[in-house]
């Protein structure tokens, strides 16, 4: 594994998110002086806040899974998740809510499971369930350490039996026909194919090796943390300051001073130097690359995943149709991906996720009053160049009308505040093309294709985030942000590793 050459006494961290926080934790375990500056007030990066009347709004990722990985990275400096965070495994994971009116609770107990399949979709599924839950398991297990936990410095590196093996579990399939294989009841094919879209790619395009994220939904398990999703980045940031890291808030990089192939020093908005001997950066990529003065050729341009719509709502009511996480899937399913990722419009019949926090924690809301996100899936900016200034009222009428046909009867009226948040306000966060999920997991942006975390002509500067290796996602910013440190470090991911009985209890 390539590292960074010469001194790294001193790390300076650009951006707080969940993958920088990540890194300075692996970083500070293994002796490293750490700053973090980070353009925001507060912790955290894509897992954003907003606070409207008395409404604790979750602005970033709604899904936990994975908790093992927050507590990897705060046992690196002899923490871990029990110590500062209190989470709720949520059952079930998802309620799933289908055209024809039937609803389908997604257990991550396999007994539980069993039989909620048999009484939706008949006792003749169960058996595929089961399977291709066991089929899961075996993807996952195999791609964590080779692929997933991994630094590639050459496709080469991908030359090995596990390769052999994950093309033996049809890993290069497309994701859509693989888990057909195992169940033919439609509605169940879209519960365990639709997580490719956190990826960025549609079900029937993404690679069957990407079904580890329905293992992470379906399988291992979805959390919440009370208190809200912010309390993630809270909860590192102040594992990251009681071992000695400096964090400043509100402090926005403008530029790297450089002396040759190194970075010498991060300088910021208000014209501070702070000088490193080695930076992480955990910028969107197109400004990471404007930073370090270098773009990486590819022989074809990054591709960018779909953005998303979501209508965050403090309302008066709840609805007994709503379970924590609630997938309201419209009748289209193929047609509506073409739209988004090729037509570059909304999809026409949206499939939404629907997320009420307040059924865990209501004290994210004021007395007798809930919290709900409406997700629509939707063109990124380069796409489907729209003008969400005029057209987002609309669109937000055309939600809000979609979600009361499908059960939440009264939700317009039930609105006491709302914020709607288009590609352009992603695109105003900095957001490359308008798009939260960063770089699409095609397979030319796959393992050592993605963009990788070193970059040619810089000795001692990293990516960590989203955009880099391994991928879109919370569980996989965390797992960025520990590659990042093995960098510098020159620590094997694979060394760090800790095996997790349960959040909070290592072994």
């Amino acid at each position: 594994m390539r590292t960074v050459s010469g001194p790294t006494d001193h790390v300076v961290v650009v951006g707080a998110g969940l993958s920088g926080l990540a890194a300075a934790l692996h970083l500070l375990g293994a002796g490293r002086r750490v700053t973090v500056v980070e353009r925001e007030e507060y912790p955290g990066g894509r897992a954003g806040r907003l606070d409207l009347d008395g409404f604790r709004i979750d602005t970033g990722p709604t899904v936990l899974t994975m908790p093992e990985l927050l507590d990897e990275a705060l046992a690196a400096v002899g923490e871990s998740v029990s110590d500062r965070l209190d989470l709720v495994k949520l059952s079930p994971a998802y309620r799933a809510v289908f055209p024809d009116g039937s609803t389908l609770d997604v257990h991550t107990d396999a007994a539980a499971m069993a039989e909620e399949v048999a009484r939706v979709c008949g006792p003749r599924e169960v058996d595929g369930y089961l399977r291709l839950r066991t089929w899961l398991r075996e993807l996952y297990e195999l791609e964590t350490a080779r692929f997933i936990d991994a630094n590639f410095d050459s496709p080469f590196t991908l030359l090995s039996p596990e390769l052999v093996r994950l093309a033996a579990l049809g890993g290069f399939r497309s994701l859509a026909s693989a888990v057909g294989r195992f169940v033919r009841d439609e509605r169940l094919r879209r519960v365990f194919s639709f997580q490719s879209l956190y990826a960025g790619v549609p079900p029937h395009r993404a690679l069957a090796a990407y079904a580890v994220i329905a293992y992470m939904d379906t399988v291992a398990g979805v959390y919440f943390p009370r208190g809200g999703m912010r309390t993630l980045g809270e909860a590192l940031a102040g594992a990251a300051a009681k071992a000695g890291a400096e964090l400043h808030y509100g402090r926005a990089v403008t530029r790297l001073e450089r002396r040759g192939d190194r970075v010498t020093a991060v300088v910021l908005a208000d014209g501070e130097r702070v000088p490193c001997d080695a930076v992480v950066l955990t910028v969107e990529l197109p400004l990471a690359y404007r930073l370090l003065g270098r773009t990486p050729w590819r022989p074809v341009p990054l591709r960018f995943a779909p953005s998303a719509v979501v209508l965050h709502a403090g309302t008066d009511r709840a609805w007994p149709l709503l379970d924590h996480h609630t997938l309201l899937f419209g009748a289209a399913w193929r047609r509506t991906f073409t739209e988004i990722t090729r037509l570059g419009r909304p999809m026409s019949d949206p499939s939404l996720l629907v997320t009420r926090p307040t059924a865990t924690d209501r004290g994210l809301a004021p007395p007798g009053r809930h919290l709900l996100s409406v997700l629509a899936p939707c063109p990124n900016l380069r796409t489907g160049p729209l003008d969400w200034s005029s057209f987002g009222p609309r669109y937000r009428d055309h939600l809000v009308a979609v979600v009361q046909a499908r059960g939440l009867t009264g939700f317009g009226e039930s609105v006491l505040v709302e914020r709607l948040v288009t590609p352009e306000d992603w695109s105003r966060q900095g957001h490359a093309f308008g798009t939260p999920f960063s770089t699409a997991h095609t397979l030319a942006q796959t393992g050592p294709f993605r963009p990788r975390n070193l970059v040619a002509g810089t000795a001692n500067a990293v990516l960590a985030g989203c955009g880099t290796t391994p991928g879109v996602g919370l569980p996989t910013a965390l797992v960025s942000g520990k590659l990042a440190a093995a960098r510098i470090t020159g620590g094997s991911a694979a060394a760090t590793r800790t095996t997790v009985t349960a959040p909070g209890r290592r072994r």
